[in-house]
């Protein structure tokens, strides 16, 4: 560190899974390579199958350890009871800098703030809340406590230009410091992935919901030229309704689904990587996928333009079968564009997507509120 005083942080969270817990861990890692020192809060009620391989990768990197609290995705008596919990922790490690993650560990860090000066508190949305339509009485009930928590929130790391504008428009525009950081990939995730030879046409990633478009895929797919196939991997809370519709239009044959596997394994099963989301923040398995060189059809929602970069134009239009299906046939008719794309797409990840400056950015502006 040079004689500079490493920072103590925590970065709270909910559930330790997806891009926000990819986010987490990978910022927790460059920190630490920096010589600061991190705890993590995570949610003792949230867990899946891979939950503590997950914690256990990363307790190197924690030396103020990994603490587990009740952080239940709906509103409670634990929204009260944890952020003092919060407190009283960081007060114990001499933490200087509380920094939540999604809206629980945003509330969290946020609430644990107010009767303790000597720290900072810092959000980074990671879209969540962003999603609800304020029109709906959760929503407004979401977007109101945004709006209160505001006051005691010394600034907000958006990881979208998109994110930062909807902040705006949904809740209000923040009076404290905000600021874009993209999230970073590593270097190794810029190695190009080739298909396998008997790699299907198309390959999605992700969780098995509505809201990834897994309906408009198998949709768009039954109607192409071509008998094209499929493989999907991840599970969610929709994979029953997936089962139905690929039944319901006979693709049992063109269809395969590989279950939960790693992104860049995935990569190499399938020609054309497919995301057809409805809505989204800033995915990372778009940002793995540029960065390993693969095609890539996607729908034009929240900060995907922003990876795709010069190559936005080809973006689909949301919730559209058809033009999903137009976008997929053109790939099956004319692959080499969108190879081409994928060249250019991939050197623009490469500029302005890497872990390293990402964490240097976020470091710089802990610096910044901690040195006040």
């Amino acid at each position: 560190m040079g004689g500079i005083a490493p920072i103590r942080i925590l970065q709270i969270m909910r559930a330790p899974v997806g891009g926000l817990f990819r986010h987490v861990a990978d910022l927790t890692e460059a920190l630490a390579g920096k010589g600061h020192e991190i705890g993590i809060v995570v949610d003792s009620l949230a867990s899946d199958a891979q939950t503590e391989a997950r914690l256990d990768a990363l307790r190197q990197f924690a030396r103020l350890g990994i603490h587990r609290m009740k952080m239940p995705r709906v509103l409670g008596s634990n929204d009260l009871v944890t952020p003092l919990r919060i407190r009283r922790l960081a007060r114990n490690l001499g933490v200087t800098v509380l920094h939540g993650h999604g809206a629980k560990g945003g509330f969290g860090a946020r609430i644990a703030r107010i009767g303790n000066r000597d720290v900072a508190a810092l959000y980074t949305p990671h879209g969540g809340v962003l999603h609800f339509d304020t029109r709906t009485l959760s929503g407004a009930l979401f977007m109101s406590i945004e709006r209160h928590l505001l006051k005691t929130t010394e600034a907000i790391i958006f990881e979208s230009t998109y994110g930062q504008r909807v902040f705006a428009e949904k809740i209000a525009t923040p009076s404290c410091m905000n600021l874009v950081i993209h999230n970073g990939l590593r270097e190794s995730e810029f190695e190009p992935v080739v298909p396998s030879p008997d790699a299907a046409d198309f390959v999605f990633v992700g969780e098995l919901r509505l809201l990834k478009g897994i309906d408009l895929i198998i949709e768009a797919l039954a109607r192409l030229d071509h008998p094209a196939t499929l493989v999907m991997a991840g599970d969610g809370p929709d994979k029953e309704h997936l089962q139905a519709l690929i039944a319901r239009h006979g693709l049992e044959d063109r269809v395969t689904l590989a279950g939960v596997q790693p992104a860049r394994t995935m990569f190499a099963r399938g020609q054309c990587v497919v995301v057809p989301s409805r809505a989204e923040s800033l995915p990372y398995i778009v940002l793995e996928a540029a960065a390993a060189g693969r095609p890539i059809i996607a729908t034009d929602v929240g900060g995907i333009n922003e990876i795709f970069g010069p190559t936005a134009p080809s973006l689909v239009t949301p919730d559209s079968v058809e033009a999903l299906g137009e976008a997929m046939q053109a790939w099956l008719d004319n692959p080499q564009t969108m190879e081409t794309e994928a060249v250019a797409r991939r050197d623009h990840v490469a500029q302005s997507f890497a872990v390293g400056p990402m964490a240097s950015e976020i470091e710089a502006l802990y610096r910044t509120l901690t040195e006040r």
